[in-house]
Formats: structure tokens, C-alpha cells, sequence
């Protein structure tokens, strides 16, 4: 054998190295993989999805998520969310920001670690002028512009054929390769003119604009070997395809995505996400461990041992499936924390909904929190521990149990596990093998004075050490419960046996401001129910949906019932009451413990917790309208005069208290600012 000069042997090793990085990124998508994405947009957000908005976000949003999905960023030639694609190269001003803005949003986001993924629609593309002419674009100096012999045969089931027959056009000779769709130009992926733009479009995407992977639009359009194809030669860090369908499709996908028998890309676990809207909205649990029609999701322990763990990104809501004005789907109606809760503790890569991180972001901060601190990776192990109609819990990685449902059922071992986290219907416990510090809070911006709980997650001999701002550090056993008050506070917690391990906390506390309820807004004695002001935008009958662990109080069928207009508030909003009348879909009814209001079908408020006469926004709670009913008190005087809800009258009243006050001879229940 010849010996290798000094320079040969350098470049051998490089080519090496470089071949061997190929091949790492050659995967379909990160193996043993730690990160959270978020979608950073859902359907006709033109307003929160701006480039220039989540940009203002990056420092947030990449001290939570590793990747974010965002739309379809190149111009469509009007208002539009992406999917009717018109320009690949040259016109990247698109419904959300500038090309300028794309690009300093994108390297601000790499910058603090966050890495963004395209939204790649090449199933199909929009036409310039006429049925079968796209746009003439020049990159690097090379020229690309696609043909009407570029267009699927079959495409809109032969109408196409027809109009450049009868127009002195000519499709391709080659039908689609996939599902046809009738509302833009199926294009030919066995053309070699296709196959080089497609190649160069992700090339400028992935090296010019700064793009670390790719989700591919309506991958059953086309076969999978040529998303394979494009991944092989454009190497994206990730890459993950919209396969909609059933667990077996996904899986033949995802095979059929291999490159000399390498996985090209991940997929969408939809099986997952149908399985948990349907536990979560029949509130059954058990369906966790159930198949939907037939499919297990990908993350399921009931197939292939794992085998597809790596490639499934899972999810609970997206663009596609939430209830959107025009388009009624089948959205999550309930628990969406306990929904969230599940997909956060579970393998594969989750993906979090851009409204669900809106409406709950210091919950879903805190479950990402204690995944990552658990270790929960894409491919992680997990066992069943209990699994019932009113509640489930799995062991995930033998570091962190999660519980869904009615979690007082479910008591971890003290000497094991410590509770981590809990809310309505879920609860984290993480195992006391880990040794760490732990704290309850996240970071962010609260309304209202809160508590932090800390905990010593250890089976040592380990106490907690805590530090408020400057102050001196305190010490306590194995929990302890800090005060968090109005203004900015850093907390900082550590253990005494590893003081270099230390969590910090950034609290940002606004005080409560007092709420104008319009006086219209009346309970009667023994009335159930609720007042939703209604965003302007609003414009269809107000719905409500309402329900408890046992039954719905609203019929039990989305959207629930109407609700009856009041009137206008002083802020110009038409003001809704719904009133329970009687109907419950249980056996023993009390009042709801949470409800949403919706605009007919769409748009949705979040999951809120119900209080007799609260009066509610699109944001939630913001005071209560309450009868004073049998509490009996002296209706003389023109000062203020708070009473108890036991009839007590109270001379100072604490922040935060519930209380009814007499003004005059009208009373009303407020809560004390």
C-alpha cells in the first residue's frame, strides 16, 4: 500500500469529515433528537406571524423552542397564507414582511440558537397569467422558469389538458405521481426541468436565506421518493412532510422517502393528534391507549417496537385541523393544557400550536422545562402505568411521569418521584434519580401576585438554597414556597450539594387593574351562568360550550348553545350571557368547571375556568357579576362597604379577595385590587 503524503492524508480527512457530515444530516431528521418546535402561525395570521413580530419574540421564543415552523415566506400575489406559491426566487415580499425582514428575523433566531423551518409547498404552484405559464425568475445567473410540459397530464382530471389543447399548449406525457388537487397546477416531479428548479429553490432556501430544514406541504401529491431525492441533494438539518392519513401511509411514506436506504425525512403524527382530541373532547383517557379507525399514532408502543419514534413529529392542533371561519374541522374543544401536558412528556418531536403557546405560554414553558430537564428525547421508552376513562399516566424514560385526567387518582411514591407540575387535568412528576433543583414558575410576565414552588428533586441528602434578587440565600428541606410580588424579581434556586447547578427565574408582575362590567350584566339568585364581551371581529352569534369532569352543560354537540346579546360595553363590544337551562349530559350536574365561547364555529377562546358570573374576554376571566342572593347587609349609606361571602362585613379588604360591595343600595361582587 502507498503511503499518503502529508497533504493527501489532510484532504482525505476532509473529504472524509465532509461525507460523514452529509451523511449525519442525510437522516430525515435528528436521532435521539431533545428539541420542541412551534408553529409560528395559524390560519390568516397576518397580524401575529409578521416576520417583524416574532422577531420582537426571539429572545422568548429560543429560551423555549429549538424550532419554529413558519409560513410559506415567498410572494403569492395578494394576501394569502402560502399555499397558492407563485415565486421561488426573486420576490420574497410576501403577506408577512419584507425579504429584509424574513432575513433578519431568520439570523436573529440562529443567533440565540432558534432554528427555523420553511414551509415548502411543491405539490403544486400558481400560474402568472393564464392556465399553464409560471413566472420567469433569474438566481446566480441562471435562469429558471417552468413550462406548461412541466404539468401533471391528468392534472384537475383532465380539465388542463382540455384548455392548452384548445389553446396550442402541450402538457407533460407523464400523470401525476401522486394525489391530484384541482385548485393549482399539479407539477411534474419526473421532469428533469421540475427536479432542477425544485433542487435550486431549496438550495436558495436552505443557503441564501438561512433556513435550517424544510416541512413539506401535501407530500401525498407526489411520490416519496422525490422529497428523498431533494433532501439528498439539498442536505437539510430537518425535514418533515404533511402526510394526512392514516398511520400505515405515514409509515410507507416515510419508507418511501430512503436514498440508498437511508430515511430522507420525518412525518407528521396525525394519528397522535386524533388520538388525543378524541380522549380529551369525550373525556375519556383511556383512548390514549386506543387506536383511532384502526391506526395507532407513530409514538405508539402497539407497533414496531419504536422503529418509527425518530421520524414522528407530533402535535395537538395546527392550520389545518382547528375550527377556522369558512372551513369548519374538528378541533380540540377541551383540556387543551391536559392535551399539551401529554404531547410535551411524550417520544417524538413535538410541535406546539402558535395559539395554544399564546394563550398558555408560562405553562407550556414550564412542560418543556421538565421535559428537557427529564431527558425526553424523539426517541425515548415509556411504559403505561394506568389507564381509565377518568384518568392515564405513562412512565416516560423512567424520568418523568405524566398524568392526564382526575390526577388525585394517581399518587407517585415521595421516595421516588416529586410533583413537578399540576393544573386541570394534568400533572408532571420527575424522578428523584435526577438530583436537581426544581421550580414550578416559569420565567415570564403574570398578572397578579404569585407563588413559586421549589422542590428538591433528589433521593440525596441535598437541601434547597434559594436567592430572591440581591438578598440573602435561604435554605429550607424539600420544598419551599416563595412569594413572588409585584414588580421584577430573579429568583435563583440550586442544591446544597451541587451549588454550581442553579435555576433562575424571571418573574415580571403587573398588578390587576379594576374591569368596567356594564350594569346590564345581571345574575339572578341561583343562576348559573356566564357574560362574554366579543371582540369586534366576532360578528356571528356568540356560542358556548361548558362542562365539567362528568357531563357538558351546553348539549354536549359543538359548538354548543347560543348566547343571548345584552347589549354594548363601554368599549364598544356587543356583550353575550349564556344562562344553563337545566340540560346536562351526566347524571348529577353542580355547575361547569370550564367553558369556551366561540364565535359559531370559529374563532375560539381557549380553555377557561368557569366561575358563576364571570364576565369573560377573549383572554379570559376579567371580573365577576354576582347577585348578593341571601347574603343580607344594610343597604343605607353612600360609602363603600365590603362584605364577606358569608354575609361578614369586612373593613379592610385584602388584595385578591372575593367580596360583595355595597355602593349606595346596588351591590355587586368584585374582586378586591
Amino acid at each position: 500500500m502507498r503511503k499518503l503524503t502529508t497533504l493527501k492524508l489532510k484532504l482525505f480527512v476532509m473529504v472524509l469529515f465532509a461525507c460523514s457530515s452529509l451523511a449525519t444530516f442525510a437522516q430525515g431528521w435528528p436521532n435521539q433528537y431533545g428539541g420542541v418546535m412551534l408553529q409560528g402561525f395559524y390560519w390568516d395570521s397576518y397580524s401575529d406571524s409578521q416576520w417583524a413580530v416574532l422577531e420582537k419574540q426571539a429572545d422568548e421564543l429560543a429560551a423555549t423552542f429549538d424550532l419554529i415552523w413558519i409560513p410559506q415566506s415567498g410572494y403569492c400575489g395578494g394576501q394569502s397564507m402560502g399555499y397558492d406559491d407563485l415565486w421561488w426566487f426573486n420576490n420574497y415580499n410576501s403577506s408577512f414582511g419584507t425579504e429584509q425582514q424574513l432575513r433578519s428575523m431568520i439570523n436573529t433566531f440562529k443567533s440565540k440558537g432558534l432554528k427555523t423551518l420553511a414551509d415548502v409547498v411543491i405539490n403544486h404552484r400558481r400560474n402568472v397569467s393564464n392556465c399553464v405559464d409560471f413566472p420567469k425568475e433569474t438566481y446566480k445567473g441562471v435562469t429558471y422558469e417552468m413550462k406548461s410540459t412541466d404539468i401533471c397530464a391528468n392534472d384537475d382530471g383532465g380539465k388542463t389538458k382540455t384548455w392548452a389543447t384548445q389553446n396550442g399548449y402541450q402538457l407533460s406525457a407523464n400523470n401525476d405521481t401522486g394525489e391530484g388537487w384541482d385548485g393549482m397546477r399539479d407539477l411534474d416531479h419526473k421532469s428533469e426541468n421540475v427536479q432542477t428548479i425544485v433542487k435550486a429553490y431549496l438550495d436558495f432556501l436552505k443557503n441564501d436565506l438561512g433556513y435550517a430544514g424544510f416541512r413539506y406541504d401535501m407530500v401525498k401529491g407526489y411520490s416519496a421518493s422525490f422529497t428523498g431525492t431533494y433532501n439528498a441533494a439539498s442536505q437539510p438539518e430537518f425535514s418533515v412532510g404533511e402526510c394526512w392519513d392514516g398511520t400505515a401511509t405515514i409509515k410507507n411514506w416515510i419508507e418511501g422517502t430512503k436514498v440508498n436506504g437511508v430515511i430522507q425525512s420525518a412525518a407528521f403524527d396525525f394519528q397522535f393528534r386524533y388520538t388525543v382530541r378524541n380522549a380529551a373532547n369525550n373525556g375519556n383517557w383511556s383512548r390514549l391507549a386506543q387506536q383511532n379507525d384502526g391506526n395507532w399514532p407513530l409514538v405508539s408502543n402497539n407497533q414496531d417496537g419504536g422503529k418509527y419514534f425518530r421520524y414522528a413529529v407530533t402535535f395537538t392542533e395546527n392550520h389545518d385541523t382547528e375550527t377556522r371561519s369558512n372551513a369548519a374541522q374538528d378541533p380540540l374543544k377541551r383540556d387543551t393544557l391536559a392535551a399539551n401536558a401529554y404531547l410535551l412528556a411524550m417520544p417524538g418531536t413535538p410541535c406546539v400550536f402558535m395559539k395554544h403557546w399564546v394563550a398558555y405560554p408560562n405553562e407550556l414553558k414550564s412542560m418543556i422545562a421538565a421535559r428537557k430537564v427529564a431527558g425526553i428525547t424523539n426517541t425515548s421508552s415509556y411504559t403505561n402505568l394506568y389507564s381509565s376513562q377518568t384518568y392515564y399516566a405513562n412512565n416516560v424514560a423512567g424520568k418523568l411521569i405524566v398524568v392526564v385526567g382526575d390526577t388525585k387518582k394517581v399518587a407517585a411514591s415521595a421516595t421516588d418521584w416529586t410533583l413537578a407540575l399540576s393544573g386541570y387535568h394534568y400533572a408532571y412528576y420527575l424522578s428523584n434519580e435526577l438530583d436537581i433543583p426544581w421550580v414550578d414558575l416559569a420565567s415570564g410576565n403574570y398578572v397578579g401576585e404569585q407563588e413559586a414552588t421549589l422542590s428538591a428533586v433528589t433521593k440525596g441528602s441535598g437541601y434547597l438554597c434559594y436567592q430572591v434578587n440581591d438578598g440573602e440565600p435561604q435554605r429550607a428541606s424539600q420544598k419551599a414556597t416563595v412569594a413572588i410580588p409585584l414588580g421584577t424579581t430573579t429568583l435563583k434556586v440550586w442544591l446544597s450539594t451541587n451549588p454550581s447547578n442553579v435555576i433562575t427565574r424571571t418573574f415580571n408582575v403587573t398588578e390587576k387593574q379594576k374591569f368596567d362590567i356594564p350594569s346590564f350584566c345581571t345574575v339572578a339568585e341561583g343562576e348559573v351562568c356566564a357574560f362574554f364581551e366579543a371582540p369586534l371581529s366576532w360578528t356571528n352569534t356568540i356560542s358556548c360550550w361548558a362542562w365539567d369532569d362528568n357531563g357538558n352543560y351546553t348539549g354536549g354537540t359543538w359548538p354548543g348553545v347560543s348566547c343571548v346579546n345584552l347589549g354594548t360595553s363601554s368599549r364598544g363590544n356587543a356583550v353575550w350571557k349564556w344562562s344553563w337551562n337545566q340540560q346536562y349530559t351526566g347524571t348529577t350536574p353542580t355547575q361547569p368547571t370550564q367553558i369556551i365561547f366561540n364565535n359559531t364555529e370559529a374563532p375560539q377562546t381557549a380553555d377557561l375556568a368557569f366561575e358563576n358570573g364571570g364576565y369573560y374576554m377573549q383572554d379570559g376571566l376579567k371580573a365577576n357579576v354576582v347577585s348578593v342572593g341571601s347574603v343580607r347587609m344594610d343597604l343605607t349609606g353612600t360609602v363603600p362597604v365590603y362584605y364577606n361571602l358569608q354575609g361578614q362585613r369586612v373593613d379592610k379588604p385584602a388584595r385578591g379577595g372575593v367580596y360583595v360591595v355595597k355602593e349606595g343600595k346596588n351591590c355587586r361582587k368584585v374582586i378586591f385590587r
